[in-house]
């Protein structure tokens, strides 16, 4: 399985980066994200140190998990609310299965959200027969698709009202109020989450954090590095099904937390910091290797490193450690990071997982390790001429260099040779 997702990496990547017209559309999105982006991290007075402070609640928040989690599932149930544990994607799938039924459910609005692409919930729902309800509304082109846009919104809102149950993600987690946190552009999560009589919220374990006070900082954080906002269009907290009081939402809410490996994660001190990411994907815009290929060529749900880095963990390296081995450890997304995360360290421990668990085919240990052998015997080295050099390079590495790339060509005399050589003029 694990060659089977690098190999088609692979592939989707040769691809992609030669097609000029997918490179054009991904720069023209990547300039406009950009400015955006500049214009939203200006208008913090201290943008650094709100990273670090949101970096340091991220570490006092995943250190002591349990108790952040329980302190939620007290003040969520007193809501009246009720929290699922589940411990993997299938039985995240069960759970939602059992409620479905107990409910009586044939239809279901469904806003965006990365555990349910995680969970596969779609394909789920699919073969069980549940109507789905899934639209993601986007800024029309022109008069005549702003009309279409708008009788689509009209349709949909109807079949929205007549939904049996509404899913959605969860930004954060509160654990002092018991609530799930929000954020959206279009408005599609709030429709998911006040016409259905039942609401069902996916989140994974890492997303919690200890108190309503903390998205003074999280939110901004989201808003600024995810879009260049100063805040997202819409943003709504829910602490539980509809009360007294309530013009609209639920009768029943379920909060579904999902570890599926995440404690895996958490037992590793040198890569628990992979769970303090908000999922602001600004280190995937900055990524020189995105920018060239992008979009499904990296087959996770989770695209950027850093959530591609925690699937590897929840799943098994070799299905996807490609992400770790793609970055070119050229430090943009540590300093995109709205956290604070040490990227490059995580990759390169990602790297070393893969080659520790003998994840890596034996004809690239043999290589490395003949390369190892050589570049530490200068000897060796300076023995081969550079045209032999150049020789052994153009037959034996042109195909695993690419075939839309030139070999570099070495020079006739190594270094050492043309110093020796400058030292006695």
């Amino acid at each position: 399985m694990g060659e089977l997702v690098a190999d088609k990496f692979l592939r989707d990547a040769v691809v992609n980066s030669v097609n000029e017209r997918h490179r054009e559309i991904i720069n023209t999105n990547i300039d406009k994200y950009s400015l955006a982006f500049e214009r939203g991290k200006s208008k913090f007075f201290d943008l650094e140190n709100s990273k670090k402070k949101a970096h340091l609640m991220k570490w006092k928040t995943i250190e002591n998990l349990e108790r952040y989690l329980l302190d939620f599932e007290t003040n969520f149930t007193k809501n009246g609310g009720q929290v699922i544990w589940a411990n993997d994607a299938e039985e995240a799938r069960q759970e939602i299965a059992k409620i479905m039924a107990r409910h009586q459910a044939q239809s279901v609005a469904k806003s965006k959200s990365m555990v349910a692409e995680e969970i596969e919930l779609n394909r789920y729902l699919e073969k069980q027969k549940i109507e789905i309800f899934e639209h993601d509304f986007e800024t029309p082109l022109d008069t005549s698709a702003e009309q279409l846009t708008i009788e689509a919104g009209e349709l949909l809102r109807k079949k929205y009202v007549r939904a049996d149950i509404g899913i959605s993600g969860a930004n954060f987690i509160i654990a002092d109020t018991g609530s799930i946190a929000i954020t959206e552009n279009d408005g599609n999560a709030r429709f998911t989450t006040s016409f259905p009589k039942v609401h069902i919220a996916l989140a994974g374990v890492e997303k919690i954090i200890p108190s309503i006070n903390d998205l003074d900082l999280f939110w901004p954080l989201l808003a600024s590095h995810g879009t260049g906002q100063n805040l997202t269009a819409y943003n709504t907290i829910l602490s539980g099904p509809r009360q007294e009081h309530d013009a609209d939402g639920p009768e029943k809410m379920y909060v579904i937390l999902l570890d599926n490996g995440r404690t895996n994660v958490l037992e590793k001190n040198d890569q628990r910091q992979a769970l303090y990411c908000i999922c602001c994907e600004a280190s995937l815009n900055v990524c020189p290797t995105y920018q060239n290929i992008a979009g499904q060529t990296y087959d996770t749900s989770y695209k950027t490193l850093i959530n591609s880095l925690v699937p590897s963990n929840l799943n098994s390296v070799s299905e996807l450690k490609h992400p770790a081995y793609a970055s070119p450890l050229c430090g943009k997304c540590f300093e995109a990071c709205a956290v604070d995360i040490d990227f490059l360290r995580l990759a390169l421990l990602n790297r070393r997982d893969s080659v520790q668990q003998d994840l890596v085919s034996k004809k690239e240990k043999r290589t490395w390790k003949i390369f190892a052998y050589i570049v530490q015997r200068r000897g060796l080295i300076d023995f081969f001429s550079g045209k032999t050099k150049n020789f052994f390079l153009q037959n034996f590495f042109k195909k695993t260099w690419g075939p839309h790339r030139k070999l570099p060509k070495l020079a006739e005399k190594s270094f050492a040779k043309q110093w020796k050589e400058r030292g006695d003029q």
